[in-house]
């Protein structure tokens, strides 16, 4: 029962998730990239700082200020501001599909920083996503276009940088509370920046702020503590395997919501860029379960008995 109740959660995530990269759509334009992004970020925190007192979830310590801060930069304000950015001329759909490629930035950030070991097959699924990343940005490099694509690309960069950052706060605090934290210093972060968009904030009207409110709750903060529950108990390929569904749901949302139709070669790149990230999670471990069934075949031939 609690193994379908983790299934669940990480479904409603990945619709939660997916929904989004629309709801900016709707929202960015009449709010401002800033103001969005604000907005979103606070309704987030006080939410989340809400469930963490009822959590009894603990303060951070000093010495981690920095991680956290370092977490709440690039994992929400520079990835809010350049995905509401990008978003402003970019489909969502299309918007799915590039930040779909993050784990490729999270697997060199855990190189440079952690010294973790890249395999082969790390490197060949690299290269295919990043092909389908190119596929994507060249079917989208319309003069219009061209420059909002590669500010998608940036937040992909900045949301990749931050998974990895994370990993030394996640061994002394719950995914909870690294998100919560993260979310409080990311909204710090963004608040100096609201005067500059402080007349499109105050001047929105009730939808984009719907949107905004949307985001904050559910994305953010019910998508967060969704997917701390949906991780803590199913498999890590599990749940890994279904953020391999958001691209392909926002792009329908963004159909039924928008009517946004994507072009053939954006569905074609999306589907290059999900066998390369799958490639790249799920290639070294399948390997790893490989050689060790070989040994355990080996161990089990008559000429070692």
């Amino acid at each position: 029962m609690k193994r379908h109740g983790a299934v669940f959660a990480g479904l409603a995530v990945v619709v939660l998730w997916a929904s989004a990269f629309p709801a900016i759509r709707v929202a960015a334009p009449m709010m401002g990239v800033v103001g969005l992004s604000f907005a979103r970020l606070a309704v987030a925190t006080v939410a989340l700082v809400v469930f963490a007192v009822i959590a009894r979830a603990r303060l951070p310590r000093m010495r981690d200020l920095g991680w956290i801060a370092a977490c709440g930069f690039f994992g929400m304000t520079a990835y809010q501001l350049l995905l509401n950015w990008g978003e402003l001329d970019v489909p969502a759909g299309t918007a799915s599909i590039i930040v779909a490629a993050a784990p490729l930035v999270s697997v060199a950030v855990a190189r440079m920083l952690f010294h973790e070991r890249v395999s082969v097959v790390t490197i060949v699924g690299s290269a295919i996503a990043l092909g389908g990343v190119a596929f994507v940005c060249l079917a989208r490099a319309g003069v219009s276009l061209s420059a909002a694509v590669w500010i998608v690309v940036a937040a992909m960069v900045v949301q990749g940088v931050y998974h990895p950052l994370q990993r030394p706060l996640l061994t002394r605090y719950s995914s909870l509370e690294v998100a919560c934290y993260a979310m409080v210093a990311g909204t710090v972060m963004t608040l100096p920046l609201v005067p500059f968009d402080l007349d499109g904030l105050l001047g929105a009207g009730p939808v984009p702020w719907l949107a905004a409110i949307y985001l904050g709750l559910l994305p953010s903060a019910a998508g967060f503590v969704l997917w701390a529950y949906a991780v803590a108990r199913m498999p890590v390929a599990a749940s890994t395997s279904l953020l391999y569904l958001v691209p392909p749901v926002a792009v329908l949302i963004a159909w039924v919501w928008l009517g946004e139709l994507p072009i053939v070669a954006e569905l074609v790149g999306g589907v290059v860029v999900i066998v390369g990230v799958v490639v790249v999670s799920q290639g070294p471990r399948m390997l790893a379960h490989r050689a060790a069934r070989r040994v355990v075949r080996a161990s089990r031939s008559p000429a070692l008995r």
